[in-house]
């Protein structure tokens, strides 16, 4: 009984998500057809055979507030992508910069195990010398 629910609840979401999406696509295309419409006529150069008429004055001081809308907004988000790309280009040399410090010091710190190793095995070596030495003048 509860797997039915599970799928019914599950159902229930897909359909949910797949209207919204719907509404969403729905709302967009109007969006989409409410500018085309609104704003074609202003795209139009004046001169295309003297069959429509040039822009009255309104009309052309809303193309130019669109259009200085658009520079304005496109030219900070263009100088914002700008400082973006080189923040992320000043991280990556710092990324690897360090990532090349790091290697130096693995590799100080690998050979520094390695004489620590070997003197510690000279040391070893030495004292089981010393050792048998002792147990030999004991001995004999």
């Amino acid at each position: 009984m509860s797997i039915l629910r599970s799928e019914k609840v599950e159902a229930t979401e897909t359909e949910v998500m797949d209207n919204n999406l719907a509404a969403v696509s729905e709302v967009e295309a109007g969006i989409r057809d409410f500018v085309r419409n609104d704003i074609a006529y202003l795209r139009r150069p004046a001169s295309q055979g003297g069959t429509e008429p040039a822009l009255d004055a309104s009309a052309e001081a809303t193309v130019n507030n669109v259009n200085s809308l658009i520079q304005r907004v496109a030219g900070t988000s263009l100088s914002e992508i700008e400082n973006l790309i080189t923040e992320l280009e000043s991280l990556r040399d710092l990324l690897h910069a360090e990532g090349q410090r790091v290697q130096r010091e693995i590799s100080g710190y690998a050979q520094l195990s390695q004489a620590a190793m070997k003197s510690t095995r000279m040391i070893s070596d030495n004292v089981s010398q010393w050792k048998r030495a002792a147990e030999n003048l004991r001995n004999g």
